[in-house]
Parts: structure tokens; sequence; C-alpha cells
């Protein structure tokens, strides 16, 4: 048995404390000194066994486990920047642990080497001195290849001599290789772990499952074991659709509203890798989700039973852990991720009664329709939303520069055209997808931030633009050409006069990635049904133009617009190249749609127009990039300049690329905007 009070083992306890500090603060800062000061009582503490008589096998075992739990967690941390290999480094001596499990051999002791606790001492060097910054990125990769190299070596002659020598086999080690992985369920679950190193915090709220082990009533002990099970499946979960909801859309999980998203999603999906693909990757999420809410309570219930049985061990383990909560370097995720769904929910029925105060309180309502928007009185209007056109297309990354000559050539073109262009931003509610959150904040004016207030509003009775063009006499359209089915409530709360989608817009050509309906082609087909007509009614339209929607391919050559004809003749031209680059594909996506529009103006006979041209909201976060807002370009196009000016004024800039300094306004301005600068 290990003796603590033993001078060598006091020791070595001081480096185990010392390396879960490190594991919890991370080796920057202070971190690195105490990694040092590790590392320093490495040699200190077999001195001290040696002079005082001390030396043990428990000791020694002591000593490497805590040289393998330092390693591990220095191997975590340097993982990210040097690779996911570098976590080889750490995983050797666990790695080790679960094959003496399957093969007996490997659990005979091996005779003492000075040379392999060199070997762990060089890994423990190497890895502080790359964390450290102390040497170049590609000096720190260098030492760290050849200390693992020496560590195959260690371990590799040692499982060779393992072999050579193998003569009696030792009885297969039985119990506790369950136990161990139900600990380890419970501790993921617990700990809710975004990052590698997350999951060497200490999980405060195990003290709660500590407790229910103490319960002298096993069968109560059971019940609220499954319970609280049933809870953590729950938050891993919803941790996991928290994760997504990040990366995609740049904010959490809503549990109330945001189960409508997984529909699309795997529509989205399948445009990426198939439907087949798609439908079997759906199957799968939800296999994975019923495995997570069945195995959490089991694994729940076995480490409750255990610790039951080692009723001390559970207690002063319990007390550790509200220890490590009291001094902050545990883990709170799980209570934290409970509280926050909570919170949301309670936020969410807040803000249900907020937003229908909202949506009352317009002071367009009454409004005359007589004087609603005159100054627009035979123009025609249309709102073109370009799909995931976001700030981060025209600035700060490698694609910008692409998009911005194409933009600035646009410029240039529609002023010889004889058109007036000013542009800024708007900042959109929604990030990455749900580009109808866009489209109804722009329409209604309120911010729509969420799928709980869009179904709120879809259900209200709110004076949206097209409501307001419609009353003041304008044919009403919305050209959505990705759609492939009916909208019956979006028709009942905007009241378009007509809705062309994919299905009745005349297109014989291929697919292009996502969009079904290639944007030259969406401008041409409306132009013939909308535009061309003689004795018509002016038109206010919204039309999306969706060849730069996730996930983005290359979108075919533009053809002379008397040429496009059903659509084709795109099954013959070329496309723009490919690219294994996403971001590369984003930018041309971007291009293409812009560069085609500005090709439509250029030989658009009607010369009563006006375009708001705005993206819906930002691409996803690995082509933006962390943190990069929700801010969209904005363009106002017309042939009158008075008229552009009395809708951007002064402030928005001339031609189709903004500066970065450019005005922002909120989303939620633009209808507001067009009613006050236009009506009478």
């Amino acid at each position: 048995m290990l003796q603590v009070h033993h001078p060598a083992n006091v020791v070595t306890g001081v480096r185990a404390a010392l390396a879960v500090v490190v594991a919890v603060v991370g080796p920057t800062g202070p971190g690195v000194a105490l990694v040092v000061v590790a590392l320093s009582l490495d040699w200190v503490d077999g001195q001290v066994a040696r002079r005082t008589g001390t030396v043990s096998a428990a000791g020694a075992r002591f000593d490497m486990e805590t040289d393998a739990f330092l390693i591990a967690v220095l191997s975590v941390y340097a993982a990210p920047s040097y690779g996911w290999w570098v976590l080889a480094i750490g995983a050797a001596r666990y790695l080790l642990w679960l094959a003496e499990r399957v093969l007996p051999w490997l659990r005979r002791p091996v005779p003492p080497r000075y040379w392999r606790k060199v070997v762990a001492a060089v890994q423990g060097v190497v890895l502080a001195v790359a964390l450290s910054g102390l040497l170049p990125h590609a000096a720190g990769e260098v030492l760290l290849l050849l200390a693992l190299v020496l560590l195959a070596e260690s371990f590799g002659r040692d499982v060779w001599w393992l072999w050579r020598t193998r003569t009696v086999d030792l009885p297969y080690p039985v119990g506790g290789g369950w136990t161990i992985a139900a600990i380890g369920v419970v501790w993921v679950a617990l700990v809710l772990p975004e990052r590698p190193g997350d999951l060497l915090r200490l999980p405060v709220e195990a003290v709660l499952l500590l407790l229910l082990a103490l319960l002298p009533w096993r069968r109560v002990r059971r019940v609220a074991a499954v319970a609280l099970g049933a809870l953590l499946g729950a938050l891993v979960v919803l941790q996991a659709f928290d994760v997504g909801f990040r990366t995609v859309m740049d904010r959490p999980f809503d549990p109330v509203a945001d189960w409508v998203y997984l529909g699309p999603g795997v529509g989205v999906l399948g445009d990426s890798i198939g439907v087949t693909a798609a439908r079997a990757t759906a199957v799968a999420a939800v296999v994975v989700v019923l495995a997570v809410l069945v195995v959490v309570p089991l694994a729940t219930v076995r480490v409750t039973g255990t610790a039951g049985r080692h009723r001390r061990g559970a207690a002063l383990l319990a007390g550790v852990l509200a220890l490590a909560g009291l001094v902050q370097v545990g883990s709170t995720n799980a209570a934290v991720l409970a509280v926050d769904e909570v919170t949301q929910v309670r936020a969410d029925l807040a803000d249900r009664r907020e937003f229908a105060r909202q949506i009352a309180a317009d002071p367009w309502a009454g409004v005359p329709r007589d004087r609603l928007l005159q100054r627009l009185h035979g123009t025609d209007v249309l709102i073109v939303f370009v799909e995931s056109y976001g700030r981060v297309a025209v600035q700060d990354s490698s694609f910008s520069p692409g998009v911005d000559r194409v933009l600035d050539d646009g410029s240039r073109r529609l002023h010889r055209a004889g058109y007036a262009v000013r542009s800024g931003f708007l900042t959109s509610p929604t990030f990455g997808a749900a580009s109808w959150l866009a489209h109804s904040t722009t329409q209604s004016g309120l911010w729509v931030d969420s799928q709980r207030r869009y179904d709120q509003l879809l259900g209200a009775d709110r004076l949206t633009l097209t409501s307001a063009f419609s009353q003041a006499g304008w044919r009403t359209v919305f050209d959505v050409p990705a759609d492939t089915r009916d909208w019956p409530e979006g028709e009942d709360f905007y009241g378009f006069d007509r809705i062309y989608d994919s299905r009745d817009v005349g297109y014989a050509g291929p697919q292009f990635g996502y969009a079904l309906v290639p944007d030259q082609y969406t401008l041409s087909a409306f132009q013939r049904l909308e535009l061309d007509p003689a004795d018509r009614a002016p038109v206010m339209a919204e039309i999306d133009l969706v060849s730069s929607h996730h996930p983005w391919a290359p979108s075919p050559d533009p053809v002379p617009w008397d040429q496009v004809g059903d659509g084709s003749v795109f099954a013959t031209t070329g496309t723009q190249p490919d690219s294994s680059d996403v971001r590369t594909l984003y930018g041309q996506s971007v291009e293409y749609t812009m560069g085609t529009l500005v090709s439509w103006l250029e030989t658009q006979p009607d010369r009563d127009l006006v375009l708001l041209v705005l993206g819906d909201h930002q691409p996803h976060s690995y082509v933006t990039g962390a943190d990069p807002g929700h801010d969209v370009p904005v363009s106002v196009i017309a042939t009158d300049p008075t008229v552009v000016q009395r809708f951007a004024g002064r402030q928005w800039e001339p031609g189709l690329r903004p500066s970065p300094d450019a005005p922002v306004w909120p989303m939620s301005a633009i209808r507001d905007r067009f009613l006050s600068a236009f009506s009478s």
C-alpha cells in the first residue's frame, strides 16, 4: 500500500496537485512556471526516496502515474497547435493499460531501466518547451516528433521484452472494466467538453451523484440515479445541438423553437452529400441520440451502485469535488447548461408577450392607402436578397478582393448605364442560415431573430412592405426559386398576388449545387413573366437569388440574355472553376450573382426601376472565421438619383461596394425607411 506520509510520496503528491492545477489553468503564464516546478520535483522525489530508504514499488507506480498524467495534460494542450498526432505522446501509457486488459502477458513487471525514466522526462520537457513559445513552431514540431520516436522506442523495447520472456499465462483481469467505462461516460456527461482540455477538469456536479450513492434505500437510490442519468443524457444532446448551432448560426440552440430547423438541415445536407447519405446520417444521428439517452442513465446507476459499496471513499471524493468547486478548479458545465436552458424557456415566454406588444404598436397601421408610397407611383420596386452575402464577402477575407473587383466593375458599368447607386451595411437578425428571419425582419420592420418570433409574426396582423405596396396599387410578387412546395402560411401573411417557385418558372436546365434554378435564369424568367407584359400595373417583388447558397458549388458560365430560353442552354455551357476550398467556392458564387445582376440591369429596358439589393446573412463560420458579426452589404439602385438620395441619404456611399466604415443600419429599419421616404 502507498504510504502517503513517506517524504518521497509527499513530493510526488505535490507534483500530482500541480499537474491538476496545470490541467485547469493551462500551460500559459503561471501554468508554465508550475510545469517547470513539477518537472523539477520529478528528480527530487527520486532522490528523497533513495536517501531516506523509502523506495517502494507502490511509490514508483505513484510517480509513474503522475508523470503520465502531466504528460497527457501537456499533450492535450499542445495538440491544437501542433497537430492531433501529439496526443499519442500523452495517450501512450493509457493505451498500454487498455492493452493489458486484453493481453495478460503485458501485465508482468519489466526490469528497472534508467533510460525509461530519461525518456519520460524528455516528454515533459519537450512538451513544456513547445508550449512555452520559446522556439519557432517548426522547431517545436521537430522536437515533439523526436520525443514521440523516443517514446515509441522505449515502449517498444519493453513490449518486445515481455513478448520474448512470456512463460506463464497470468489470469485475465476481470471486473472493473464496465465500471471504468461508466465513470468515463458520466464524467463526459458532467463536463460537457467543447475542447479536449475540458476533460481534465473536475466535475463538481458529481457531488450530487455521490450523495445519491450514500442513500441507504437501494430502490430510491436506483430511481434517483436513473432520473439524474436521464437529465444528464438530455443535457449531452442539448450541448451537441448548442455546438452545432454556434458553428452554423452563431447562437445557442433554443429548446423551445429550434427543432423546426432539423428538417431543412437534412435537406441542405442532402445537397452536399446526396439525399441517401443525408438520410442515413440523420438516422445515425437519431440512433446516437437514443443511445445517449439510454447509456447515460445506465452509467449513472452503475457508478452510484459502485460508490454505494465504497461509502467512505465516496464521501471523501464528494468532499474533494466540493472543495474543487469552492476554489474554482472544477467544472460546473452541466449545471450551467441546465440553468441556461431553463432560463431560455422562461425568456421565450416573456419575449412572446413583449413581441406581441411590438407587433401591435405600429404607427403605419392606420395610414390611408392613398398616402402610402405615392412618391414611387408607377415605379417597379424590387427587393433582391442575395443568399449568404455578408460583410466578409467585401472585406478582410481571402476571397473579398475578387468580389470587390466585380463590385467595382459593376459600379462603373451601372454608372455608364444611367443608374445611381449607394451602399451601406445592415445588421441581420440571423447568421449562417434561416434566411426567412431576415426576409420577415425586412418586410415587417420588427426584429425577428428566432423561429418563435417568426411563427408568432406569421400568425399576426402586421403591415409589411408587400401589403403596403399592395394597398397602394402595386402588383406584388414573390420569386423564390429554392422552394419546391406550397407555402400557405406565407401566402396568408404577406398576401402576394403571385408566388413563383422552382416548379412554375419553366426551367429545363440542370441543377447547380443547392440552386435548383441558377440566378441568371431567375432574373430572365422574372423579366419575361412580370416586366415584359404590356398594360400591366407596377410591380413590387421580392426576389431571392440563391446561387450563393450553401453548399457552394461552381455556378454556370453566363450566356447572352437572349439565349437563356428555358435554361437548357446551361447544360452545354461551362461552369466556374471547381475547388476543394469552400471559401473559394463561396467567393466565386457571390461574384457570379452580383455580376449577373449588373449584367441584367445593363440590358434592362424598364427605366422606372428601383432595386434594394441586400444580403440575408453572413455565410457559415467555417467561411467567415470566428466572431465575424452579422452585417451584410446593402445597395439601393435606381435611374432616378433623387430616389436613391431620398432613401439612402448622404451617409450611404456611392457604388456597389461599401467601405469598412460605411454606415450600419438594423435590417428592421428598412420597412419604415421605405414608408417614411416615399409616403406623402
